[in-house]
């Protein structure tokens, strides 16, 4: 029996910009996308918690009066640190974990983004780094946020701009799938690696429902059962469902280190101190839950 499968070969390039001669590519477009619609789901997000959080009460009670002035402008600052946080993290993730012997020898190359390498784990790594930062300045007008419940407002959004960014993957053939003989396999006309155009799995799409499936969760609950679930508990889902579903799906793509650990690719074994901090932050909201009922 035959197979017709897909061929995806799309164009990597979107447009160019008149007069300043520089090409955008679908790539960042995709990428910037995921960050403007999560600002645009974390807004009414934050609204809602303003009104009804106390961990998110105003040192001012003027504040109060202009609720949505507040969320915009505190969403607008939040997501521009989530933004570089991702961006130099991915970057600096990639260099180190995956290509370090080639950055060593060559340190200016670092910079250059365009020429792609982004690593989702540091990536997270470097949001993290950015939340501390953004604490520190988001208490002098709200005294009682803490840590955990800005990573709380936080993962909802994040969901949906990771699946962004796994669409993009898509895009630029890359992140690419073991081969396969399956009927949904893709035949990628131009794998950015330069590999051989086979039908392979869209591990690339397995990932981004993987990341869509974890935002409708997460905003469920939050919409749902907002009241009755403890601080930390969306971030540990977070975690469990995204580092989770990348440990099983990296056993469908193409090696992207030689790493070897005890048979697990360099993906799955960064993803493990993730899934077990998701598992620690449910613990511990549930147990204080527990405390709450007694």
């Amino acid at each position: 029996m035959s197979l017709s499968w897909l061929f995806w070969d799309p164009p990597r390039d979107a447009f160019t910009i008149p007069y300043l001669d520089l090409t955008v590519v679908w790539y960042g477009i995709l990428f910037a996308a995921g960050f403007v619609f999560g600002y645009y789901i974390l807004l009414p997000i934050l609204s809602q918690e303003l009104k009804t959080n106390p961990h998110l009460a105003a040192k001012d009670p003027a504040l109060h009066q202009d609720i949505p002035s507040v969320a915009s402008s505190f969403a607008e600052r939040l997501t521009w640190f989530v933004v570089l946080g991702t961006v130099i993290g991915a970057r600096l993730g990639h260099v180190l974990f995956y290509d370090w012997p080639y950055y060593s020898t060559h340190p200016l190359e670092i910079l250059m983004i365009r020429k792609g390498g982004l690593a989702s784990h540091g990536g997270t790594l470097g949001v993290i780094l950015a939340l501390c930062l953004f604490l520190h300045f988001a208490k002098k007008t709200f005294p009682k946020i803490t840590f955990i419940t800005l990573l709380d407002l936080l993962v909802i959004p994040t969901a949906m701009t990771v699946c962004f960014i796994r669409i993009a993957n898509f895009f630029n053939q890359e992140i690419l799938g073991y081969p396969t003989q399956q009927p949904w396999g893709i035949i990628f006309g131009h794998p950015a690696d330069g590999s051989l155009s086979l039908p392979r799995h869209p591990v690339q799409l397995y990932e981004a429902a993987a990341y869509l499936a974890t935002f409708v969760l997460l905003y469920l609950l939050w919409r749902c059962k907002k009241a009755s679930i403890s601080t930390g508990t969306l971030s540990g889902l977070f975690f469990i469902c995204i580092f989770g579903s990348r440990f099983l799906l990296e056993y469908f793509k193409e090696p992207q280190s030689s790493f070897d650990g005890l048979g697990l690719q360099l993906g799955q074994t960064l993803s493990i101190p993730f899934i077990l901090l998701g598992i620690l932050l449910v613990g511990k909201s549930k147990k204080e839950w527990l405390c709450s009922r007694k």
